[in-house]
């Protein structure tokens, strides 16, 4: 099997098959799409959500809490706290373990997320750090925002640029081959991306404002998530590509191994759908956050359109952080 997530219809398949309990309090649930499950307690629910760090090894603790509390935030909701499991190979020292375990503390810290446990392990069954975090957080009863909320002549708005987690891990974990690409300021300011990929600030704003569908952008990249909120909405999408905030740095990245930026995992930018869109994104504006229409939800196919050509965008397959290692080495 190709390295990284195991395509739509094999998942789907395999999270149907093994469902075999719908408790009543389960107001959300996981799938396809849809990151977060969301479970009733009285006047109260809990959103709950996990995924693990595999592709990246230079801000590794860092980006294991980011991509977990934006799970959470594209709920609208503000993450309370995290576990953190992480399986270790023989090779790993007991400072690279502490640094990692530092990293997820300065990032709680700034977050105000509390960590609640975990296990730490050396292992034969990884040959290298694996790094998985679950995220709570609390909202009142209904309040949450779904993946699946999506609304026919929604706006779509994405937060940020695009592509700041792919490309901070290229600049990061690949510095010395990028070099003949950027220059040494370019490399630097493409490693600070690392510091923009939460994007708590934004879910909770668009929570509040009242959004129809949310969905952090992450493996797959925008075109990735475009399609999984379509799907679990039952709609479809259109899109241009000239209205996607890519930067300079990144598109010269993508240009020289050849990989599509719109399929680059992109942590740190939020996918947002509106019946109001200028208006959120004039608030999003105040709050210092960039935000960028892209298109709109619409009946029917995903469609991108790129100078004046339509095409149709399929399912999300493995990101092009896998093909750019392979390229890269």
């Amino acid at each position: 099997m190709k390295v990284g997530k195991l395509n739509w219809d094999d998942l789907k398949k395999i999270i149907d098959n093994s469902r075999k309990v719908k408790r009543d309090e389960v107001r959300i649930r996981s799938g396809v799409g849809e990151d977060c499950s969301v479970v009733e307690f009285g006047n109260y629910e809990c959103i709950l959500s996990t995924d693990p760090i595999t592709g990246a090894d230079v801000n590794a603790g860092k980006l294991a809490v980011h991509i977990n509390c934006n799970d959470i935030a594209s709920c609208g909701v503000e993450p309370i706290g995290i576990l953190v499991t992480i399986l270790a190979p023989e090779s790993t020292s007991l400072n690279e373990i502490e640094k990692v375990m530092e990293e997820i503390g300065e990032e709680t810290q700034r977050l105000n997320v509390e960590i609640l446990g975990g296990h730490t392990e050396v292992t034969r069954a990884v040959n290298k750090m694996v790094i998985s975090c679950t995220v709570i957080g609390k909202a009142l009863k209904g309040r949450s925002v779904a993946t699946s909320g999506a609304k026919d002549g929604d706006d779509i708005i994405v937060t940020k640029q695009l592509c700041l987690e792919g490309t901070s891990i290229a600049a990061n974990d690949y510095n010395d081959k990028i070099k003949d690409v950027l220059t040494l300021e370019e490399i630097e300011e493409a490693k600070s991306y690392a510091k923009y990929l939460s994007v708590v600030k934004e879910g909770v704003i668009a929570g509040k404002f009242g959004v129809n569908s949310m969905h952090d952008i992450t493996e797959g990249g925008v075109l990735g998530a475009l399609w999984e909120v379509a799907e679990a909405s039952g709609l479809g999408f259109k899109v241009y590509k000239e209205k996607m905030p890519i930067s300079n740095i990144t598109q010269r990245i993508c240009d020289k191994y050849s990989i599509d930026p719109l399929r680059f995992i992109s942590s740190g930018s939020m996918l947002i759908t509106s019946d109001k869109g200028n208006e959120l994104i004039k608030i999003l504006e105040k709050e210092g956050i960039k935000a960028t229409i892209i298109g709109k939800i619409i009946k029917g196919k995903g469609i991108l359109i790129d100078e004046n050509i339509e095409r149709e965008v399929d399912p999300p397959e493995r990101d092009e952080l896998f093909v750019l290692e392979e390229k890269i080495q």
